[in-house]
């Protein structure tokens, strides 16, 4: 059913043009010139040799100027530059910006790389995926293997940016999905504005969250992830920033000036990577203007118990069943209602395989997370729904809704072979020739912390000491801890209200359905 030949022709995208020479190469990119070394800055692991630019060579109907790169002293500016297409990515901009990345890793002359979008509507608002069904679609190439190549750059990229050796700050000003999160969702700072909206809308579309969703969702806090995943939720504006999905709020019209601050930064030569993002994260902390308090948490209290309660099941079909006995709750069963009709109208094989990739998804590396999505991405450009969902949401005018095989979540369960349909995504062919990343740097959790918001579980964790007698003593630390960080006391009291119980003996964690904030 997945042709093995595809994943033997990932790394070649352009294999029927010409491959330009290093020299040409150099000269069509516009790249720097190499600078000093700083081998205390580049542990052997992250040192790419000279071939990892032949990943990435160009393409002959590249457009010269779909990335705009500047530089202004220490700074160097990614600017992605489709807004009429809300800057989609494709493999154009990718083959730009990865050797870009590469070079500036081995400069002393660049400290701090901004990656941003061009427009008022959008950073990213994902991967063009409309080229993808044209080359499926394609009588005359073998389109599954050039779309599975495409994902193999772009997943080399997101990696790159994941273990990346320099700080880098992503202004997620406008839309936010998909291939714009694989831009920005790995990085150590993650700016959210009044204008973001930030989704994973793949099931929408017959496909699975990918770009390193494997990774960064489950490990979200509760079953959030798991609902943003399986509906494709989103998250809009300061929402984005309580969520932990972005590490700081500004307003849009402060991203400006923050970026010639940044520029301004010097860095001493044996500054530790550790030291470098301290001096960035006070440096964007300068540029803080206030939340917008008219904007409530919109994942929180009975709605966030809700998604809690009903998004906590292996299987879809208990997942539905909890969100029908949801729908009877007098404060959440609008909202379950809702859900129930958004789950409804995505594609059910890929509602189905998001959720094992939820589960699963929280036991791998970042390297593996990588490598595990361009296995299961190559199985769904052969599989129906990718292309029907595309065509119906993105390519006709009108939109129309999508014809899933099966039609239906009702349909799936009835498939006596469902679970090896979900099952046939996820195996790896040992014997098969291996997707292979830039490098095989890898870690279990994010490297940075203590820029966002505290998560739940940090929160968990410092109640589970017993230190602390009340929530007050509680919010008191993390707002010490992290110096007046904005958000901080919005988000951790929220936290203490829905899952600490205070009491003679002190201040307990609520587990399961205990009713919170009850005095012993």
């Amino acid at each position: 059913m997945f042709p093995q030949a595809i994943l033997a022709r990932a790394a070649a995208p352009c294999r029927a043009a010409a491959r330009p020479s290093s020299s040409i190469f150099r000269a069509a990119a516009a790249m720097p010139l190499r600078a000093k070394l700083l081998p205390q800055q580049q542990p052997q692991s992250r040192m790419m040799s000279s071939s990892s630019f032949a990943h990435f060579n160009p393409c002959p109907n590249d457009d010269p100027e779909d990335v705009l790169f500047q530089s202004l002293y220490g700074l160097r500016t990614i600017e992605l530059n489709r807004p009429s297409k809300l800057n989609a990515l494709n493999g154009s901009m990718i083959r730009k910006i990865a050797p870009r990345l590469l070079e500036w890793s081995k400069s002393d002359m660049a400290n701090v790389i901004v990656i941003k979008g061009a427009g008022r509507k959008g950073f990213c608002a994902g991967g063009d995926v409309q080229q993808l069904v044209e080359w499926n679609r394609d009588p005359t190439i073998d389109g599954p293997a050039k779309s599975a190549a495409y994902f193999a750059q772009e997943y080399k990229l997101n990696h790159l940016i994941a273990t990346y050796n320099k700080p880098y700050i992503a202004f997620m000003d406008g839309f936010t999905m998909g291939g714009g999160v694989g831009l920005s969702i790995h990085a150590p700072f993650r700016i959210a504005t009044e204008n973001t909206v930030f989704s994973m809308p793949e099931t929408t579309i017959g496909f699975f969250p990918d770009v390193g969703a494997s990774f960064f969702l489950p490990r979200m806090a509760g079953e959030v992830g798991t609902w943003l995943a399986l509906t494709s939720g989103q998250l809009k504006g300061v929402n984005a920033f309580y969520a932990g999905v972005a590490t700081h709020y500004l307003h849009s019209s402060s991203l400006n000036a923050l970026e010639s601050r940044l520029a301004e930064l010097r860095f001493k030569d044996y500054d530790q990577m550790s030291r470098r993002l301290e001096i960035v994260n006070d440096t964007i902390e300068e540029f803080v203007t206030g939340l917008p308090w008219e904007e409530p948490m919109a994942v929180a209290g009975e709605v966030r118990r809700a998604i809690d309660r009903c998004f906590g099941f292996d299987t879809v079909d208990e997942i539905m069943q909890a969100l029908k006995e949801e729908e009877k709750n007098e404060v959440t069963g609008e909202w379950a209602m809702k859900t129930l009709n958004t789950l409804h109208l995505r594609s059910p094989t890929s509602v189905h395989v998001t959720l094992k990739q939820m589960r699963i998804g929280k036991t791998w590396s970042i390297a593996e997370a990588f490598k595990r999505e361009h296995s299961i991405a190559t199985k769904f450009m052969s599989y129906p729904d990718f292309n029907e969902g595309v065509t119906a949401k993105l390519v006709e005018k009108p939109r129309r809704v999508p014809m899933w095989q099966p039609a239906s979540l009702e349909r799936f369960a009835e498939k006596k072979d469902w679970k090896e349909l979900v099952g046939s995504f996820f195996l790896v062919d040992d014997k098969g020739p291996k997707f292979n990343l830039l490098s095989e740097e890898t870690y279990d959790k994010y490297p940075f912390k203590n820029f966002g918001v505290p998560t739940e579980e940090e929160v968990e964790q410092k109640v589970a000491e017993g230190k602390f007698k009340s929530r007050a003593e509680v919010l008191e630390h993390f707002v010490r801890e992290r110096r007046q960080k904005q958000g901080v006391e919005v988000v951790v009291s929220e936290i203490l209200l829905r899952k600490t119980k205070e009491g003679k003996k002190g201040l307990t964690w609520v587990y399961g359905e205990e009713a919170p904030g009850q005095q012993e």
